[in-house]
């Protein structure tokens, strides 16, 4: 039997075979040999990876996900219920996060309160930039001692300076020239309260010699009506006056003339007076029924300047003058004006506008003059002849006795007992 493959013999004689000796020449044709194929060695099972898709080990991992959330376990994660419910497992119901009220409302109040500082700082140095300080009360010569609490003087002036022709009309104010007081108020402020008291534009007095701050010239010692002092030297003369007659210092000058006086109440939205009787008064314009109403800043200059039907005359006007200061004073310094950035800033401004003050005068000071007028003990300057007649006409001649007394219990600061007898 021949184990050979095909084509090969152990014949050696044999001529028809290809090989060495062989006679035929032409090559045999190839062989193919067999494809052994070697024993194939046995696969470890494959562990499931976190993106099988499922099946045996040798499932095929395409790579597609199918959306759902896989972690390490290979278990889906079913989202977490909602706040306040019952998990699937029936435990306790999972708590609400708390909101944090406590820290919220803090940096609310914080900003809040950091936002009141700024417009408060901003709002103080604008209304001091707008102040008028233009009053130099060092200027005064020979003057008292101070005393106890502070002393403002009060001057309303018949300044017509910046009103047009029109203006005049409306506000009765006529063309006269020169500087006048219609109004004069001493305010006393202290620890026993505080105190008002209108001293007469015509009142009797003795014009200290002065020096004149502005004009330079000398002016000597005279007797006149008080208002003469503020016409022939300004505030000046006019505090130095006060000064020499009652004995007394004055700490602050407050000025203010027509137009601002009519600013000021028309920015506050007008100012109700209740009245006793009806008034007209054709030299003013007054011209107002008995009752309650409210009046305007032409209306109210007219109501304080009107004094022919007033049965004491020009201590009836100051005595009205009091009267509306005072309320003006309450209606500015209420909650529904301070509170409403809409009507305190106008009510502001006019005020700063129309006012003239001292140079020592600050935002405090003047806050604190309207304080006190809203609840001022309000008197006229003691006065024994209101008839008393001089060189200059029927001028007003004070209670000296009276007026002495007065002044001790203010320069001292004590309550004010003195009798008046105009109350």
């Amino acid at each position: 039997m021949n184990d050979w493959p095909n084509g090969w013999t152990d014949d050696r004689d044999d001529r028809s075979a290809y090989g060495r000796g062989s006679a035929d020449a032409r090559p045999e044709g190839a062989r193919v040999m067999p494809h052994v194929q070697p024993p194939r060695a046995p696969r470890p099972p494959r562990q499931r990876g976190p993106y099988d898709g499922g099946g045996g080990a040798d499932a095929y991992d395409s790579g597609w996900s199918d959306g759902q959330v896989y972690r390490g376990s290979g278990q889906r994660q079913e989202p977490p219920p909602p706040p306040g419910t019952a998990p699937p497992d029936g435990g306790a119901p999972r708590p609400r996060p708390r909101r944090r009220w406590g820290r919220i409302i803090g940096f609310s109040t914080l900003a809040l309160a950091f936002v009141l500082l700024v417009t408060g700082v901003a709002t103080y140095f604008w209304a001091d930039g707008k102040l008028n300080r233009e009053v130099d009360l060092s200027a005064l010569e020979d003057r008292p001692e101070a005393g106890e609490g502070t002393n403002y003087l009060i001057v309303g002036s018949d300044s017509r300076e910046g009103l047009t022709d029109d203006q005049k009309d409306d506000l009765h104010t006529g063309d006269a020239e020169g500087g006048r007081t219609d109004t004069m108020i001493l305010l006393h402020v202290g620890d026993n309260g505080s105190t008002m008291i209108s001293l007469p534009r015509d009142s009797w007095v003795t014009i200290p010699e002065f020096t004149g701050s502005e004009s330079g010239r000398r002016i000597p010692e005279q007797e006149r009506k008080l208002n003469a002092a503020y016409t022939i030297e300004g505030p000046w003369l006019l505090a130095r006056t006060v000064e020499a007659n009652l004995d007394i210092r004055i700490d602050h000058y407050v000025e203010i003339g027509f137009g601002g006086f009519a600013n000021v109440v028309d920015a506050l939205g007008g100012v109700e007076m209740c009245l006793d009787e009806p008034i007209q008064d054709k030299n003013s314009g007054a011209d107002f029924e008995a009752g309650c109403q409210r009046m305007n800043g032409t209306e109210a200059l007219a109501y304080n300047r009107q004094r022919y039907q007033e049965a004491m005359g020009d201590l009836g006007r100051t005595q009205n003058q009091q009267e509306f200061l005072s309320t003006l004073a309450d209606q500015a310094a209420s909650w529904s004006t301070v509170l409403n950035p809409f009507k305190v800033y106008p009510v502001l401004g006019s005020v700063l506008d129309a006012l003239i003050v001292d140079k020592d005068m600050s935002l405090w000071d003047l806050r604190s003059m309207f304080w006190a007028m809203r609840s001022a003990e309000r008197m006229n300057m003691p006065v024994s002849d209101p008839g008393y007649e001089t060189s200059e006409g029927s001028a007003v001649l004070w209670d000296t006795e009276q007026v002495d007394a007065l002044m001790d219990q203010i320069r001292n600061d004590e309550k004010v007992t003195v009798n008046v007898s105009e109350e």
